[in-house]
C-alpha cells in the first residue's frame, strides 16, 4: 500500500493539461470490440481501471498494444472468449460494460457483478430492464450473470432511468443491429456521447446526438479508427478547486469549453475568478465567498457527482454557509469525518447532505483513501491544510488519476509518494 506525504499551503502556479476521460476510457475499449479491425485510442489516461480492463480483454483474446502509454491499439480479431476474468472484473465497475460486445460477438456472456468504490448502492436493475426489453434472457447462477441475445428484439427502447453505464450498454447493443431503433431517456454526459461520436466514426448511423433519445441503425461488421478520448472534465474542475483553495493562478490546458457551463456556474457562485479562452482556462487568485446557499448534484448538464467530494473542500475555504446535497451515492458524504478532524466546521444533515461553514483553517491529519473521489478530496484538503499531511491507500485515487503526484509538483504543490 502507497501514501502521499504532502506539505500543504503552496500556491500551485503553472500549466498542467487534463488527462483522458476515464469513464470515456472505460467505453470506448469495449465499444472497440465491435470492430473487424484494430482501433488506435489515443489519450488514454495511464490509471489502474484502464490497466485492469486491458488486461481483462487481453485474457478474452484480444491483442492490446501500447499498455501502460496514453495511446493503446485494440486488435479484437482473434477474441475467443465470452467470460471475463471473475477476480479482475470485481476490481472495476467498469467491467459490467463488456457484457455488451460479447454479446454481439457471441450472443452470450458471463458477467461477475462489478466492484469499484464503495460510495453506496449501485444496482444492476436499469442494465437488466434494458436489456430484457431487447431481448436478452439473464439468469443468476454461481454469483454470476448468465446472459443469452437469441431473439433480437428491435422496437423501442426506455431506460427506466438516466443511467450512464445502461445508456452507453444500449448503445453499443444497437449499434450491432442492421434495424432502426430507438433509444429513450439516455444520458447525455460528456463520455456517453464521446460513445457515440466514436461509433459514428465506426460507421454507426445515429442521430438525435446529444439529446435523450437516440435513433441507431447499426452495421454487424464496424471499421477499426483512431480516436482521441475526449479531456477528463472532472479532473479539470479538481484542478480549478486545486488552484483556488490555494490562491494559485493555474492555466488548465485540452479544456473543452461546453463541458464546463454547470460547473464554471457553481463555481462563480463561490466566488472562484477565472479567465475562459478557447482551448485552456486560466483560474485567477480568488477572493472566495459564497453568493448561494444550496449547491446539488443532478444529472448533466447538471452538475456532476463525481466533483461534488472536491466542492465540499472548496466550501471549507470559501466565506459562507451552504448545503452540499449529492442525492444519488448514500456513502458519498462520508468522507467529510476526515475533513471534520483537519479542521473543517460542516454539520451531516443525512447520508446525502452537509452543511459547511467557511473559510476554516485545515490542519495536517493522518488519512485513508476510500474511494477515488474521496480519496482526491482529501489531497485537495492537505494542500490547504498548514503542515504535512499522510493520505494512505493513494492507490485508490491513482484509479482515477494518472500520474497525481508528478502533475501536482509540477504546478508547485509538494508531494511525496512512498511506497
Amino acid at each position: 500500500m502507497s501514501k502521499f506525504i504532502i506539505r500543504g499551503q503552496n500556491k500551485l502556479v503553472g500549466s498542467v493539461r487534463i488527462a483522458g476521460n476515464k469513464n470515456s476510457a472505460l467505453k470506448l475499449i469495449p465499444a472497440a470490440l465491435l470492430a473487424n479491425s484494430p482501433t488506435t485510442l489515443t489519450n488514454v489516461p495511464i490509471i489502474r481501471d484502464v490497466e485492469v480492463l486491458l488486461e481483462i480483454i487481453e485474457n478474452l483474446g484480444v491483442k492490446v498494444t501500447g499498455k501502460g502509454t496514453n495511446d493503446v491499439i485494440i486488435d479484437p480479431s482473434d477474441i475467443s472468449s465470452y467470460e471475463p476474468d471473475p477476480e479482475l472484473s470485481s476490481r472495476i465497475r467498469g467491467s459490467v460494460v463488456l457484457a455488451a460486445p460479447l454479446l454481439v460477438k457471441f450472443g452470450k456472456a458471463i458477467i461477475t457483478p462489478p466492484g469499484g468504490d464503495q460510495i453506496g448502492e449501485r444496482l444492476l436493475d436499469t442494465h437488466f430492464s434494458m436489456m430484457k426489453q431487447m431481448g436478452i434472457e439473464i439468469s443468476r447462477k454461481d454469483g454470476r450473470f448468465h446472459l443469452y441475445w437469441k431473439k433480437k428484439n428491435t422496437n423501442s427502447i426506455f431506460l427506466e432511468e438516466a443511467s450512464v453505464t445502461a445508456s452507453e450498454m444500449g448503445i453499443i447493443l444497437r449499434s450491432s443491429l442492421e434495424s432502426e431503433t430507438r433509444l429513450d431517456d439516455i444520458a447525455i454526459e460528456p463520455h456517453t456521447l464521446d460513445l457515440v461520436n466514436m461509433l459514428k466514426r465506426m460507421g454507426v448511423n445515429i442521430t438525435g446526438t446529444g439529446t435523450n433519445s437516440l435513433i441507431i441503425k447499426g452495421k454487424k461488421e464496424l471499421r477499426g479508427i483512431t480516436y482521441k478520448v475526449v479531456p477528463d472534465h472532472i479532473e479539470g474542475g479538481t484542478l480549478i478547486i486545486a488552484s483556488a483553495i490555494t490562491q494559485g493562478r493555474v492555466t488548465i490546458e485540452d479544456y473543452v469549453p461546453e463541458h464546463y457551463k454547470m460547473i464554471l456556474h457553481y463555481f462563480k457562485n463561490m466566488g472562484v475568478n477565472f479567465r475562459e479562452y478557447k482551448d485552456k482556462l486560466e483560474v485567477l487568485p480568488s477572493k472566495l465567498v459564497a453568493s448561494k446557499r444550496k449547491f446539488q448534484t443532478r444529472p448533466w448538464p447538471g452538475f456532476p457527482t463525481d466533483l461534488m467530494s472536491p466542492f465540499i473542500v472548496l466550501a471549507t475555504q470559501t466565506l459562507g454557509t451552504i448545503l452540499c446535497h449529492d442525492w444519488m451515492y448514500e456513502w458519498r458524504m462520508f468522507f467529510v469525518d476526515d475533513l471534520i478532524s483537519m479542521g473543517a466546521n460542516i454539520l451531516i444533515a443525512d447520508p446525502h447532505r452537509v452543511i459547511v461553514s467557511g473559510p476554516t483553517a485545515l490542519s495536517a491529519d493522518i488519512l485513508y483513501s476510500k474511494d477515488i473521489r474521496a480519496g482526491m478530496s482529501l489531497i485537495l484538503a492537505a494542500l490547504a491544510a498548514k503542515g504535512e499531511s499522510v493520505i494512505d491507500n493513494i492507490e485508490m485515487v491513482e484509479r482515477g488519476y494518472e500520474k497525481l503526484e508528478k502533475r501536482l509538483n509540477s504546478i508547485g504543490a509538494d508531494i511525496k509518494r512512498v511506497d
